[in-house]
């Protein structure tokens, strides 16, 4: 009788499992958002070393959030008492400043919180590369093979889940965010299905660029292609162009609040962030070699740089350096134009770790690891093109116009990431594509 129950209870657990829609994209979600959620769980990657203050549970943004908490105001990017910011855009800080609020500044709790929310953003990106190749690559058999294995891959795949499940910035929810933005402009301008070229796609249109310019401002460079490519392509132009002032109207009323605080507070038009002259310094400076071995400005108060920081005030100091980092580059455009070629190639085939403790062996492998999906999914936007894939010369805007910003000013692993459902897409497609090929070569030989 017991044994009969056991087969029961068995069959029962597995005919459940068996009706578990596997390739519905928000399966997915759930499986993404499991594995993500485990992994920081049972690695405890929520516990974050506590040296220098706890800098690595946010560095910038996570000092912003613990003035927030504390309720001295959107300030403080380094150490204490250094004044209001606009060092980083406020989104990311905010979210990390309520999470501090329920569950304590620098707790593990807060961690773990914190990084489960990154999850969420990172799991539900996958739905989104889903329906980008339903809609370019087709519904299809081949297109929902590899619309399959691109959401599954994004699901499971450890160098796509490391910035949910590690780091404490805002990358998986500037990816998240400018994933759905490309499937937002392929519903209106109709890839795949009938055009959504109405004013509630517009209005999510501008909100969804909205959310991208005040998580990471660095992808609004396409902005201006993308809404160019829905009006002129657009079969109605006359509602795109209505559509497209709405979202832009949309689009600023949602940056005024910030860029209005900006003004009020520092009495000059910070539209988004602040920091660019002492980024450009910091990367281009003297003694710059393509990427800065250290911070921006120290973290340790009693620094000189903290106390001309602190006396000058951010505008102030900013624009200090923005100066002179314009004169050395005028003066040294040789210079200039090598470590900017250095941060293209660090861009896209990896940035050494500074760490001297690191075996090169794992450094080859990362590197290795980085570049090869760079070159697959490059040549994978290339075949696209090649073979007239809908909405593939966006894609290679996209890899063309996000980057630029890193080129002149310090690259890292992490700024490609908001590229990276493309170029997993990309990838998939390159090799689905090699695959079929050589199997029609060979049954044609047979």
């Amino acid at each position: 009788m017991a044994v009969i129950k056991a087969d029961e209870s068995s069959a029962h657990r597995t005919g459940w499992i068996c009706r578990i829609h596997w390739r519905s994209p928000w399966t997915m979600f759930w499986i993404g958002l499991l594995v993500r959620v485990l992994y920081i769980t049972i690695a405890r990657s929520y516990r974050f070393k506590t040296f220098n203050d706890n800098f690595e549970f946010g560095w910038e943004m996570g000092r912003i959030a613990r003035a927030l908490a504390l309720g001295h105001g959107y300030a403080d990017p380094f150490v204490n008492n250094t004044g209001p910011t606009a060092w980083t855009p406020p989104v990311y800080p905010l979210i990390l400043a309520g999470v501090f609020k329920l569950f304590g500044i620098y707790s593990h709790l807060s961690g773990w919180v914190i990084l489960s929310i990154n999850s969420i953003f990172s799991a539900a990106t996958a739905p989104a590369i889903y329906e980008i190749v339903t809609r370019c690559y087709g519904k299809d058999r081949n297109g929902a093979s590899v619309a399959q294995w691109s959401g599954w891959l994004w699901v499971l795949y450890p160098a796509a889940m490391q910035y949910a499940v590690r780091w404490v910035w805002e990358m998986s929810l500037t990816t998240m965010l400018f994933a759905w933005v490309l499937v937002i402009t392929l519903r209106i301008r109709g890839i795949g299905g009938e055009a959504k070229n109405t004013p509630r796609y517009w209005l999510l249109f501008g909100l969804l660029w909205a959310g991208v310019a005040l998580s990471n401002p660095s992808p609004l460079l396409f902005l201006p292609v993308c809404g160019l490519w829905l009006v002129f392509t657009a079969m109605d132009k006359r509602t795109a162009v209505s559509g497209a002032v709405l979202s832009g109207i949309v689009f600023l009323a949602c940056l005024s609040p910030w860029a209005i605080r900006n003004w009020r507070v520092f009495h000059t038009f910070i539209p988004i962030r602040g920091n660019l002259g002492a980024e450009l310094y910091a990367g281009n400076g003297p003694g710059s070699i393509g990427f800065p071995w250290g911070g921006t400005l120290p973290i340790v108060d009693g620094a000189r740089q903290i106390g001309v920081y602190r006396s000058m005030g951010e505008v102030r100091y900013v624009k200090l350096h923005g100066d002179m980092a314009k004169a050395f580059i005028r003066s040294h455009r040789v210079h200039f134009v090598a470590i900017s070629l250095k941060r293209v190639y660090f861009y896209w085939i990896g940035v050494p770790h500074t760490d001297e403790g690191r075996a090169a062996a794992g450094e080859y492998i990362r590197e290795i690891n980085f570049s090869f999906l760079t070159i697959a999914g490059i040549l994978g936007a290339w075949l696209s093109w090649r073979r007239r894939i809908p909405a593939s010369g966006l894609f290679i805007f996209a890899f063309l116009l996000l980057p630029i910003s890193y080129y002149v000013v310090t690259p890292g692993a992490r700024f490609r990431h908001p590229l990276e459902p493309l170029i997993t897409i990309l990838s998939v497609y390159l090799f689905q594509s090699a695959e079929k090929s050589g199997r029609v070569r060979w049954f044609a030989r047979g």
